[in-house]
C-alpha cells in the first residue's frame, strides 16, 4: 500500500469517527481518565492551580463552566427542540416509553440519595446529582456494539436521554438559582422578546440570534439564575422548519438544523472535553477506601446504578404489562435491562449539578468519586448484559435463516 492510500485511508477513519455522534462519548471516556491521572501526578499542583487563576471577571473554572458550557446547553436545546417539533419526539406515541422511563429514571435515583442522606442538611442540596444520565457517554457505550444492539433501543437511549437533559435543565432552573436580581432578569426577558421576534418575522440569519445570546448569557449572569440557561432560552428561539425530507436536507434550510450542525463537533471533541478533563480530576492523596461508604458518596454511587436501573426498567415493565407501549422493535428483557444500566452512566450533567449543589471542595471530591464509581460500574455492568444478551439474539436470529 503506498504512503497516499495510507494517509487517505487514515483520513478516512478519522473523518468516519469525528461524524460518529457517539464518538465524543469515546473521548470524554479518555479525558476523565487523564484527569484523574493528572490528578493524581506530580503535576497535580499545577492542575488545580490553573483553574483557579483569573483571566478578566472571572477564574479559568468559571468560564469553562459558566460561559463554554453556555454552548454545550444550547446545543442541548436546539436538540430538544428538534427531537420535540421534526423528530423522533414529534408524536405523544413516540414519547410515552423515553418520557415516562426518563421520569421513572429521575425520580428513584433521587430517593435512593435522599434516603442515604437524610439527617445531613448539608448533603441533601446534591439530590438531584444522580437524576442525570450522560448522552455521550451512554450513546458511546451503546455503539460499540454495532448491530448486535438493535437500532430501536439506541434511538429509546438517546430519546430519554434528551428528555432527562430537559429534566436537568429544569431542576437546575428552579433549585439551584441563587438569589434573583429583578432588574437584570427583566433585561434577560426584553432580550427574549426580541428573539421571538426575530423568529416570528422570519430572520434565517444566525448572527442577529447569535448576538442577542451574547447579551442574554450576560443578564442572566447577572441576575443570579445560572448562566448556562441562557444556552436553552436562546436555544428554543431559533427559527426551526419542519421537512418531510430527511434531516441532512434540511440543514440548509433551517436556521435550527444549520446551528445544530456547526456546533456538533466543537461541543462533542472539545467543549465538553474541556469541561470533563477540568472537572473529572480528584486527587486521591489522603483518602481511603472508607469514603465509598461515606452517606453522600453511596447516594450518588447507588442512585445511578440501581436508582436508573429500577426507574428506567420498573416504569418500562409497567407500561408494557398494562399494555400501554411495547417493547423497542427487536429488543429482549435482557438488552432493555442493560440499557438501563447505562442510563446509569451520569457524567457531565451529574457533575454539573454536583458543583452547584456544593461549594465545599471536600463535599464535591466525595460527589466526583460518587459519579466515577457509580458510572463506571453501570457502564461494565450495562456492557456485559448487552455483550451477552446481544450474541445470543444475534445467534437466535442467524438460526432460522441456516435452517
Amino acid at each position: 500500500m503506498s504512503s497516499t492510500q495510507m494517509t487517505g485511508r487514515i483520513q478516512s477513519t478519522l473523518r468516519h469517527f469525528l461524524d460518529n455522534e457517539a464518538s465524543g462519548g469515546i473521548v470524554l471516556m479518555a479525558i476523565a481518565v487523564l484527569a484523574i491521572i493528572v490528578a493524581n501526578s506530580p503535576a497535580d499542583d499545577a492542575y488545580f492551580h490553573i483553574l483557579d487563576v483569573y483571566v478578566g471577571p472571572l477564574s479559568l473554572q468559571h468560564w469553562i463552566n459558566d460561559a463554554l458550557m453556555s454552548v454545550f446547553f444550547l446545543l442541548v436545546g436546539l436538540e430538544i427542540k428538534r427531537e420535540m417539533l421534526d423528530g423522533q419526539l414529534s408524536t405523544w406515541s413516540r414519547r410515552i416509553l423515553p418520557g415516562a422511563a426518563a421520569a421513572g429514571g429521575m425520580l428513584v435515583p433521587a430517593l435512593i440519595y435522599v434516603v442515604f442522606n437524610r439527617g445531613h442538611e448539608a448533603a441533601l442540596q446534591g439530590w438531584a446529582i444522580p437524576t442525570a444520565t450522560d448522552i455521550a457517554f451512554a450513546l458511546g457505550v451503546i455503539s460499540l456494539f454495532g448491530r448486535r444492539v438493535p437500532t430501536s433501543l439506541k434511538i429509546f437511549l438517546a430519546a430519554l436521554a434528551i428528555i432527562d437533559d430537559l429534566g436537568a435543565v429544569i431542576v437546575i432552573a428552579l433549585f439551584y438559582t441563587a438569589k434573583l436580581n429583578v432588574l437584570a432578569l427583566a433585561g434577560a426577558a426584553i432580550v427574549i422578546g426580541n428573539l421571538i421576534i426575530f423568529n416570528r418575522m422570519g430572520v434565517k440569519a444566525l448572527w442577529p440570534y447569535l448576538a442577542l445570546g451574547i447579551a442574554l448569557w450576560i443578564l442572566v449572569f447577572a441576575s443570579g439564575i445560572h448562566a448556562t440557561l441562557a444556552g436553552v432560552m436562546l436555544a428554543l428561539t431559533i427559527p426551526l422548519k419542519r421537512t418531510p425530507g430527511t434531516p441532512e436536507a434540511s440543514h440548509h434550510e433551517s436556521p435550527l438544523h444549520r446551528l445544530e450542525h456547526r456546533l456538533h463537533k466543537p461541543v462533542a471533541f472539545a467543549i465538553v472535553p474541556i469541561f470533563g478533563f477540568a472537572n473529572a480530576g480528584v486527587s486521591f492523596a489522603g483518602t481511603s477506601l472508607s469514603i465509598l461508604a461515606e452517606p453522600l458518596t453511596l447516594g450518588v454511587a447507588v442512585g445511578l446504578v440501581l436508582g436508573k436501573l429500577i426507574g428506567v426498567l420498573g416504569t418500562v415493565a409497567v407500561l408494557v404489562k398494562l399494555d400501554l407501549t411495547d417493547l423497542p422493535a427487536q429488543a429482549s428483557w435482557g438488552q432493555m435491562v442493560g440499557t438501563a444500566l447505562l442510563c446509569g452512566i451520569g457524567f457531565t450533567m451529574s457533575l454539573f449539578i454536583g458543583l452547584l449543589a456544593f461549594e465545599d471542595p471536600a463535599l464535591q471530591d466525595k460527589v466526583k468519586i460518587g459519579i466515577l464509581a457509580g458510572s463506571v460500574l453501570a457502564g461494565v455492568a450495562g456492557s456485559i448484559l448487552l455483550g451477552l444478551f446481544g450474541r445470543r439474539s444475534a445467534r437466535s436470529v442467524a438460526t432460522p435463516a441456516s435452517e
